[in-house]
C-alpha cells in the first residue's frame, strides 16, 4: 500500500480537498486503484450536528455516515463509494481508545497521547486503506489521506505525530507528503509573497515531516522567480514546487497538476508500476473541463435558502445543478437568495435588500428551495414558492422546500389558512406535514 498525506499551511480552506481528489484522479487515470481518508481534528464524533456556517454542508454516505463535504469531492472525482470510517475525527479516535481502556486492553498501562492515540490513528488508517471502494471489490493500491486544518494547530498535533512515526513504519518508498500552502499577493504592491509558505514548511519540518511536493495556491498564476525562491528556501527541487491558481472550474485542477509533471514524479518517488503518460480517462477529463469553459448558453437558477452567505452550505445542490447544466451544455448561473430578504418585514427594515432579492428571483429561469431547520426564513421561502406556482416558473423543493410547497398549496389553493408543519406549529388544525 502506498500512502500520500496531504497537509495544509497558512490558512484552512485552501483547497486541500480538491488537491487530494485531483491527485487521486490522476493516479486512477494511470490504472491504479485509489481510496481516500479525511482526518478532521475536531472532537465531534461526526459532522451531523454542525452549523452549515462552521464547516459547510454535511455529506451523507451510502452507509448513512454523516461526514465532511470533502468526502463528497473524493466520491465525485474518483467515482468511488466511501464509508463512515473513511472520515476520522479526534472524537472517534479518543472514543475508540477510551473504550479499549475501559475494556481492560491497556491493563497496568498509563494511557497517553503517545503511543496510544498515535498508534490508534496509524492502525485505523492502515485498516481503512485496505477496504475496497470500487465496484470490482479489489483492495486499493494507493490511499490519499487529507489532514484537515492547518499545520501548527494544537488539535492537529497528535495526527502529525502519528504520521511522523508512520513514515518510518510504511518505509520511504511507500509514503509521501504533499503540503498545500498559500502564496498571497497584497494589492498594495502586487508582489507574490513566499514568506508564509517558508514559515509553514519550517513548522512542518519542525514537527518531523518533510514535504515531497509543495503545492502553492494563489489567486493568479505564479511567476517562475517565485518558484525558484520557494525551492531554495524550502529545501526542495524546483520540480517539487507545483502551482495551482484560482480557475473557473475545479475540474481544471487535475489537468494543471498533470501538466506540471506530477505523474513522472509519483512514478519515481513511490516506485509505481505506471506509464509516464495518462490514460484515456484523463483525456476525457480534459475534454469535459474544456467543454465546461466554452459553454455559451446560460441557465439561471435562484436558490432560496437561509445559509446563503457561504456557498459550501449547499454544496450538494450546487454540484447537482452544475453537473445537470453541463450535461445539456448550459453554463449555470446560480443566484443565492437569502429567504429572509423576500419577507414583507424586510421591505420596512431594508427596502434595498428586499427589492434586490425580488429582482434576482424574478429574472431566474427556475427556483430551487433546499432543506433547512427552524422557522426563521420560512415565510420568504413560501413567498418564493407561491411566485413560482403562480408565474409557472420551474420549481424544485428539496426536503424542507418540498414540505413548504405542500404548505403553500394547502394555504393558497385549498384555503386552509393555518396549514403548516408540526415542526413550526404543533397545534395547527391542518398539519399537512
Amino acid at each position: 500500500m502506498k500512502y500520500i498525506l496531504v497537509t495544509g499551511g497558512v490558512i484552512s480552506g485552501i483547497g486541500k480537498g480538491i488537491i487530494a481528489s485531483s491527485i487521486g484522479t490522476i493516479l486512477k487515470s494511470c490504472g491504479l486503484r485509489v481510496t481516500a481518508i479525511k482526518i478532521d481534528p475536531y472532537i465531534n464524533i461526526d459532522a451531523g450536528t454542525f452549523s452549515p456556517y462552521e464547516h459547510g454542508e454535511v455529506f451523507v454516505l451510502n452507509d448513512g455516515g454523516e461526514v465532511d463535504l470533502d468526502l463528497g469531492n473524493y466520491e465525485r472525482f474518483l467515482d468511488i463509494n466511501l464509508y463512515k470510517d473513511n472520515n476520522i475525527t479526534t472524537g472517534k479516535i479518543y472514543q475508540h481508545v477510551i473504550n479499549k481502556e475501559r475494556h481492560g486492553d491497556y491493563l497496568g498501562k498509563t494511557v497517553q497521547v503517545v503511543p496510544h492515540i498515535t498508534d490508534a490513528v496509524q492502525e485505523w488508517v492502515m485498516n481503512q486503506a485496505k477496504v475496497p471502494v470500487d465496484d470490482d471489490k479489489k483492495e486499493p493500491q494507493i490511499c490519499v489521506i487529507e489532514l484537515g486544518g492547518t499545520i501548527g494547530d494544537i488539535e492537529g498535533m497528535p495526527f502529525v505525530e502519528a504520521f511522523r512515526q508512520f513514515q518510518f513504519k510504511a518505509k520511504r518508498e511507500n509514503f509521501c507528503n504533499i503540503h498545500v500552502s498559500l502564496v498571497p499577493q497584497p494589492n498594495a504592491t502586487g508582489e507574490q509573497k513566499t514568506k508564509p509558505t517558508q514559515n509553514s514548511v519550517r513548522a512542518l519540518r519542525g514537527l518531523g515531516l518533510s514535504p515531497d511536493l509543495i503545492v502553492c495556491r494563489s489567486a493568479k498564476p505564479i511567476e517562475m522567480a517565485v518558484k525558484e525562491k520557494i525551492s531554495m528556501f524550502c529545501h526542495v527541487e524546483p520540480e517539487q514546487v507545483i502551482f495551482i491558481h484560482d480557475v473557473s472550474s475545479t475540474y481544471r485542477v487535475p489537468i494543471l497538476l498533470e501538466e506540471q509533471g506530477i505523474i513522472k514524479y509519483f512514478k519515481q518517488r513511490l516506485n509505481l508500476p505506471i506509464d509516464d503518460q495518462p490514460s484515456d480517462l484523463l483525456m476525457k477529463w480534459k475534454k469535459m473541463a474544456c467543454r465546461y469553459e466554452r459553454l455559451l448558453k446560460v441557465c439561471s437558477i435562484a436558490l432560496v435558502g437561509k445559509y446563503t452567505k457561504l456557498s459550501d452550505c449547499y454544496a450538494s445542490v450546487f454540484k447537482a445543478l452544475e453537473h445537470s447544466a453541463l450535461a445539456i451544455n448550459y453554463k449555470l448561473d446560480l443566484m443565492y437568495i437569502d429567504s429572509t430578504e423576500l419577507e414583507c418585514s424586510m421591505e420596512a427594515e431594508n427596502s434595498v435588500k428586499y427589492h434586490q432579492a425580488w429582482h434576482k428571483l424574478c429574472k431566474a429561469d427556475g427556483i430551487l428551495v433546499p432543506g433547512g431547520f427552524g422557522i426563521r426564513g420560512t415565510e420568504g421561502k413560501l413567498q418564493a414558492i407561491s411566485w413560482a406556482r403562480t408565474k409557472k416558473k420551474p420549481f424544485l423543493g428539496v426536503c424542507l422546500g418540498m414540505q413548504l410547497a405542500v404548505v403553500e398549496f394547502a394555504r393558497n389553493c385549498l384555503n386552509w389558512q393555518d396549514a403548516n408543519s408540526t415542526e413550526f406549529d404543533p397545534d395547527t388544525k391542518n398539519p399537512v406535514v
